[in-house]
Parts: C-alpha cells; sequence; structure tokens
C-alpha cells in the first residue's frame, strides 16, 4: 500500500527500479516471442526491436511522454514487420500507464486516442484483419490507461487526507501555543497586581515610619513605629502567600498535575484590600455585594480593585485620602467602580507603567469593559463592567475542556 499511494516521481532508487524493471519485461516478451504463434517468431531485426523496446522505461518517471514515444518508434516497425504482436505488450502497457498515472485525465484520453490510432494505422499496412483485431484489443488499452487514472485520483486524495490530518496537527499544536501564552499573560498579571500593591504598601509602611523616626528622635513614639513594622510584616506574609500560590502555577505545569490554575481570588478577598490600604494611611468606604459572581468575575473584579486601590495610594498626594469601593450586580452583569479625591494622574512625565493595561486586560478576559479617568471635581476614577452569564459560559466551556 505504501508504494500504491506513494508518487511514483518522488519514489526512492526510482531508476535502480525501473531498470531491473525493464530487464523483467525483456525476459517476458523473450519467453512469449519463443513460447507463443510460432509462425511469427521474430528475426534478427525483430529481436533487436523487442529487446531494445524495454530499455526507454529506465527513464519512465522522469519523461513518461517521451518514453512512450521511444517504445512507439520501437514497437511499430516490430509489428510493421508482421512479428510476434503479443510479445511487446506488457512494455507498451507499462508506458501508458506511467502516462496514465503521473499525467491529468486530458492528456492521458489524448495519449489513448493516439496509441490506438497509430497502432491501427501501422496494421493496416500489415493486413486488414490485424487491424481490426488491434480495434478488438484496445479495451485493454483503455483498461491500462483508466486504471492508471484511478490510481492517480487515490494518491491525490490518500495527499489530501494526510495534508488534512497535517492542517489539524498544526492547529493544535498553534491553539496548544496560544494557550500557554494565555496562562503566561495571566500569570505575569497576576505577579504585577500582587507585586505591584504589595510594594506599594511596603513603601508607604516604611515611609510612615521613616517620619516617625525623623520627626522628632527625643520624643519617639515606639508604638508607632512598631505598628509600621508589624503591618509592613504582614504585608511581606500576604504577598509571600500569594505569590507561593501563584507560582505553583508553574510547579503544576512542570510536574503534570492538576488544572495548573491554582484557586482565584474572589470578592471575599476585597476587605483585606481595604485594610492593607487603610494601613496604608487611605480612608477606605467598601460596599461589595455580588456573591453569585462565577469565579472568573470575582477574581477579575478583585484584581480590578487591587490595583485601583495600589493606584490610588501611589499617585494619591494626600494624606487624608479618601478611596471609595463600590461593587454591585446590575442589569446581568457586575460593575466595579473604584474613585478617590487625591491628585490623580498628574502626567508628570514618568515612565508609564501596565496598570491601566492591565486591569482592561482583566475586564476584558470576561468579556466586558473598563474605563479610567479623573473623577468629576477631583481624583481618578475606574469603573468596570463585567457580564456574568458570558463568565458562566466561559466557566462551564473550560471546565468541559479540562
Amino acid at each position: 500500500m505504501a508504494v500504491v499511494n506513494r508518487d511514483p516521481r518522488t519514489a526512492p532508487h526510482a531508476t535502480r527500479n525501473d531498470a531491473l524493471l525493464a530487464l523483467a519485461l525483456a525476459v517476458v516478451a523473450t519467453a512469449v516471442a519463443l513460447l507463443t504463434d510460432p509462425g511469427r517468431r521474430p528475426d534478427a531485426l525483430g529481436w533487436v526491436l523487442l529487446l531494445a523496446a524495454p530499455v526507454p522505461l529506465v527513464w519512465r518517471r522522469r519523461r513518461p511522454l517521451l518514453v512512450l514515444a521511444a517504445v512507439a518508434a520501437l514497437v511499430a516497425p516490430y509489428h510493421a514487420l508482421d512479428n510476434n504482436h503479443l510479445a511487446t505488450t506488457p512494455a507498451t502497457y507499462v508506458a501508458l500507464y506511467t502516462v496514465a498515472v503521473t499525467g491529468r485525465p486530458l492528456r492521458t484520453i489524448l495519449t489513448g486516442v493516439l496509441v490506438v490510432g497509430l497502432s491501427t494505422s501501422v496494421m493496416l499496412t500489415v493486413s486488414a484483419h490485424q487491424a481490426i483485431e488491434v480495434l478488438r484489443v484496445s479495451g485493454w488499452v483503455i483498461a491500462v490507461l483508466f486504471c492508471g487514472v484511478d490510481v492517480r485520483f487515490y494518491r491525490q486524495y490518500v495527499a489530501s487526507v494526510l495534508e488534512r490530518a497535517e492542517r489539524a496537527e498544526r492547529t493544535r499544536e498553534e491553539e496548544a501555543r496560544r494557550r500557554v501564552a494565555e496562562e503566561r499573560l495571566r500569570i505575569a498579571r497576576d505577579l504585577h497586581d500582587l507585586l505591584a500593591h504589595s510594594i506599594t504598601l511596603i513603601g508607604v509602611q516604611t515611609s510612615v515610619a521613616a517620619h516617625v523616626l525623623a520627626a522628632d528622635p527625643e520624643r519617639l513614639d515606639r508604638e508607632a513605629v512598631a505598628k509600621s513594622l508589624d503591618d509592613i510584616a504582614e504585608t511581606c506574609r500576604s504577598a509571600r502567600g500569594e505569590l507561593r500560590t501563584t507560582l505553583e502555577v508553574l510547579r503544576e505545569h512542570t510536574a503534570g498535575a492538576g488544572d495548573g490554575r491554582g484557586p482565584l481570588p474572589g470578592l471575599d478577598g476585597l476587605s483585606d484590600l481595604a485594610e492593607a490600604a487603610r494601613l496604608a494611611g487611605a480612608k477606605v468606604d467598601l460596599s461589595a455585594e455580588g456573591e453569585g459572581a462565577p469565579p472568573a468575575v470575582g477574581a477579575a473584579a478583585y484584581r480590578i480593585v487591587q490595583e485601583a486601590l495600589t493606584n490610588a495610594v501611589r499617585h494619591g498626594g494626600r494624606d487624608d485620602l479618601t478611596v471609595r469601593v463600590r461593587v454591585f450586580e446590575g442589569e446581568g452583569a457586575l460593575r466595579v467602580t473604584v474613585s478617590d479625591d487625591g491628585a490623580g494622574c498628574t502626567g508628570d512625565g514618568g515612565t508609564p507603567g501596565f496598570g491601566l493595561v492591565g486591569m482592561r486586560e482583566r475586564a476584558r478576559s470576561v468579556g466586558g469593559t473598563l474605563d479610567a479617568g479623573p473623577a468629576p471635581g477631583k481624583g481618578f476614577e475606574v469603573s468596570a463592567v463585567l457580564p456574568m452569564r458570558r463568565a458562566e459560559a466561559w466557566s462551564a466551556g473550560e471546565g468541559e475542556t479540562r
């Protein structure tokens, strides 16, 4: 089946195999000439033509039409001398089959018509009876040609099946690479949100401790310094725990265990975010509803609030900063609003970060939208709409995939 399925022009050792085929056909032609129709046994010239007819078949895969023409040029005078007409048929049929299996059907039909017409014309020079006999056996020529065409179509079909299978395999590989890229992006967002939030709070708490130490060394408020250091330690412990959870994703991918995602943060963690921002000196007014939100939506809302609080603490520019956090359900979506009365984005030409980009990507990952900009009056506001139905369908499909 491998020989049948393979294109004869790309087969290995083609010349060697065709040389052996030509030798075998010469042996068959000799046996047929000696064992059949003794009255038409070839003479010296007939033997030369008969044994030379299979020789062009050595190059039949490279130039099938030229090989057929060469075989016909040798066979025509052989038949014109009224030698054994059956002896040359194997070589002729092989040449015809090669033309049919390597060429287009139209070329094959024209070749068949030309061969039958030429054979009939040559036989007419011998006798009308022989010409009629050629027409009678021309069905074998047609059968050989149709066999070659059929094999050619079959090979094309096998090639198309293999191509579709390879394309499907490439598609699966591309899908796997896309999922890996998405997972890496998700991990990068998690790490950004975690580190930016934690480092910002640690920086603010360290500044508070440094201010207490430098304000009046003789009247050092040890209790305030200890509280600031305890807050720093607590922030470090929380960051370390969440960082460990995030990095376990990479370990699980390496070990091949589980789904590689780990627990997702949710709305129940908003109070911890608010408390961390309060420790950094901001006044946080938190109102969170939406216990029925899907895990993906809850995680997106958590990360958006985390990044928004981090930006407010970092860029607020006020000691009495007030941040209002509202999370509620409405019109089939979870709505998140984080606004502050600080200085907002001052546009001082500093290096831009990825906070706003990350928040928009978080919202887009569940089919939602996010707007961020100066709030009416003063301050900055982040507003997100996260559809819940679409996220439920996404979560269900993800679970089925797992």
